[in-house]
């Protein structure tokens, strides 16, 4: 297996990426976070292949070779250390997939299936934001404040923190002095939606009337056991009843988020609904803690568990430093350079960049402009990283390339010369991913090309941390000539600006960025740049296209097969006959393109063939139609429907061999008791049949339908049936045990009808 310590990838990364892209959309593959850093049990430093985040799960998946778990082929040791790998991933939470190179070529289409089996048909994928800082919290002694006049005190408290841009409080008193009131008057206050959570129907009912009764203007609703209420204004839940179903809500569905009861935190249940809603305020209540380090903890637990602050807000509120750019344009022609939706191919871009030249004006630049300011390179690979550390040595700069290939020792020795300025520059290859956090940085040279919006992100957040005396973090943006459909990613891409000025302030609070743009209106350099050989009337309109993120708000081709109901095939002639056009194609390769469609493209098209618009609100009303509207030419439609209802698992997956098997006890039941099997041209009324016979009838005729209308999915590989997740998952008992009438009916129905005609 070859290492993934070099540059923006392997052989087998590339084809894992692709068979990821072709599963779920390219505009998704900028999700997964190539080479992730951990640790195992021990403390030993190791990277994941990939890694996402799906849903409040992480997932871990290892591309491995034919030998990695064949104990006779590879040393006991590697075999062991494997292990020690895997299970230590597992202990921490993750979710661990395993794929072998060796599938991935022969087998692409079972790759697929598994990955849907595993991920699900419509993932829901976030971004890892490790390299982000927490949100702000404080915690608030409600026992120490005034509590009168619904907890007044408490409130301005409250108001004060969110002012001073805190996004999480723990407010705790003792037990009856009116946690509840407080809080309720204070996201009445607030305006937005409300979720509170508590542990206890008891509590959720009490909360229920407290609302009711303090903010009567607004929709107020219940969520647990068999009530659900999810579109109120302020939702009261349950912890258990929401943590089941999280994919009721968007996680941006509420403003406010409460929890009662918050030494309950820790659980596993408020640690899942913790890490999937984005409220603007969290508030957790707790009665007054016997130990002073108790909220503290507790505390600590809220900002963990929840989302990261973005960068901008970040460096508006303080919490990380402002960051500076120059550009600095290279002759490398990337425009040939192979890629797929987040890396490119690493033989390609080696024949690129590592040539004297770039190299050379790498460490130029840093002479001319730099000079005595701790820097770090981020350089494509080992290789790379030698080669620049090199060159700054021969010009007499301290250097050295680091890298995860170091003994930590060795690395440790030249990161403390590093921040005691006895080494002035850090070439680095993959090392300072891992979260090795140095404030005293004060220039990135981003010289490794690379298209995902991760890696760079994570590379600039290296930087980014407060220091005294350190004003802003100066980052050079070294740019190669590209397409613009494998453009790598800078800072002016990441943040969306098209206007470029040598040294000026990329991100920063907003009055600083106003005050310095005037300077740069008038053609002066702002103060921290006096000492920059730079050209304050320099000017530069930056290319900001971004296909993913242009992608990112469109529906990609198989999204719209997927929303519209009619079949796969009509859509795909559609649009080679140009019928269906398209907003925005990507060309991938010579022979390979992902076409994708704004939201009221789709509408338009659909209001003009006359298709119906299916989404996941719709979805399930519109299978209960097709089941009670259902036209029958044989019996085999309710036949199946009845072996779904019978065998299928919580997710809606039934094994195909399954519903083999109910058709022929259906079928051979009615034979036996001297019933009509069948028309006479049917292989159920003929009895000569195979279980691959039955196979082809069952996808042929009674299934095809359903598939049309995206309501199930034949996974062929894997032999299982599966009604769509959102579908499934809404379905009351009720509306199955109603299915299961429907069905008798209507196959008595049919048998009464096919009676009379023989």
């Amino acid at each position: 297996m070859p290492s993934y310590h070099s540059a923006s990838g392997s052989v087998p990364e590339n084809l894992f990426i692709e068979l990821f892209s072709e599963t779920f959309g390219a505009e998704k593959a900028g999700y997964l976070y190539s080479q992730y850093h951990f640790y195992d049990i021990y403390q030993n430093s190791r990277y994941a292949d990939f890694v996402l985040e799906h849903g409040t799960r992480r997932v871990a998946i290892e591309i491995d070779d034919e030998a990695s778990h064949n104990k006779d082929i590879i040393s006991s040791h590697k075999f062991y250390d494997d292990l020690l790998k895997q299970n230590s991933m597992i202990y921490l939470g993750w979710d661990v997939y395993r794929w072998a190179v060796r599938q991935m070529q022969t087998q692409p289409e079972s790759v697929k299936d598994e990955l849907r089996i595993f991920l699900g048909n419509h993932p829901n994928f976030k971004e890892i934001d490790d390299y982000l800082p927490q949100q702000r919290g404080k915690a608030l002694d409600g026992s120490k404040l005034e509590l009168k006049q619904h907890q007044i005190e408490a409130l301005k408290a409250l108001q004060m923190m969110r002012e001073s841009s805190e996004t999480i409080a723990l407010l705790y008193h003792a037990t009856g002095v009116g946690k509840t009131v407080t809080a309720v008057m204070d996201a009445k206050h607030c305006g937005g939606r409300v979720l509170f959570l508590a542990h206890t129907q008891e509590l959720v009912n009490q909360a229920t009337e407290t609302f009711r009764k303090l903010w009567s203007s607004v929709t107020v609703g219940r969520y647990m056991e068999s009530i659900k209420q999810p579109n109120a204004h302020v939702v009261c839940g349950s912890v258990q009843s929401v943590a089941l179903h999280l994919d009721s809500f968007h996680e941006d569905a509420f403003d406010y988020l409460i929890v009662d009861e918050a030494h309950h935190a820790s659980a596993d249940t408020y640690q899942k609904i913790l890490s999937y809603f984005k409220p603007s305020f969290t508030l957790g209540l707790t009665a007054t803690p016997e130990r002073t380090d108790d909220n503290k903890v507790i505390l600590d637990i809220f900002k963990n568990t929840a989302h990261k602050l973005d960068i901008k807000t970040a460096v508006e509120i303080g919490e990380l430093v402002p960051v500076r750019c120059i550009r600095i344009h290279t002759n490398i022609d990337l425009t040939k350079v192979r890629f797929n939706s987040i890396q490119y191919n690493i033989r390609d871009l080696e024949s690129k960049i590592y040539v004297p030249e770039r190299n050379k004006l790498i460490v130029d630049t840093w002479l001319r402009y730099v000079l005595n300011k701790r820097t770090v390179v981020f350089c494509a690979s080992v290789k790379h990283a030698q080669q620049i550390a090199h060159l700054f040595q021969e010009a007499h700069i301290s250097a050295v390339a680091v890298s995860g290939d170091m003994k930590q020792s060795e690395r440790k020795e030249f990161q403390d010369k590093f921040i005691h300025r006895e080494i002035q520059v850090l070439c680095a290859c993959d090392l300072l991913n891992e979260g090795w956090d140095c404030p005293e940085i004060e220039v990135l040279f981003m010289a490794r090309p690379t298209m995902s919006k991760v890696l760079y992100t994570q590379q600039l957040g290296r930087g980014m941390w407060l220091f005294e005396g350190k004003e802003s973090l100066m980052v050079f943006d070294f740019v190669d000539n590209a397409s613009q459909y494998n453009m790598p990613q800078s800072l002016h891409r990441l943040f969306k600006l098209k206007d470029y000025k040598a040294g000026q302030l990329v991100v920063a609070p907003n009055r600083k960025k106003a005050a310095e743009s005037e300077l740069y209106a008038q053609g002066e350099k702002p103060e921290a740049l006096i000492d920059w050989p730079v050209d304050a009337t320099d000017y530069e309109v930056v290319d900001i296209f971004n296909w993913q993120e242009e992608a990112e708000g469109m529906i990609s081709q198989m999204e719209f097969i997927r929303r519209v109901d009619v079949q796969s095939e009509t859509i795909e002639r559609y649009v080679r006959e140009g019928k269906l056009v398209p907003d925005l194609v990507v060309p991938m390769s010579e022979h390979r393109t992902f076409k994708y469609f704004k939201e009221d493209t789709l509408e338009q098209y659909a209001k003009k063939y006359g298709w119906t618009i299916i989404n996941d609100s719709n979805r399930k009303d519109m299978f209960l139609d097709m089941i009670r509207q259902m036209d029958m030419s044989y019996s085999y439609k309710p036949v199946l429907i009845k072996a779904i209802l019978l065998y299928a698992d919580d997710r809606g997956r039934i094994q195909l061999d399954d519903i083999v098997s109910y058709f022929r006890s259906y079928y051979e039941g009615r034979r036996a008791s001297g019933l009509i099997v069948e028309k006479k041209n049917s292989i159920f009324a003929k009895g000569e049949y195979t279980d691959k016979d039955a196979k082809r009838n069952i996808l042929a005729n009674s299934f095809k339908r359903f598939e049309d209308m995206h309501m199930l999915q034949h996974t062929k590989t894997l032999g299982i049936v599966q009604v769509d997740e959102a579908v499934w998952k809404k379905l009351s008992t009720e509306e199955k045990v109603e299915i299961n009438h429907i069905c008798d009916d209507k196959l008595e129905n049919y048998y009464s009808r096919l009676g009379k005609t023989k």
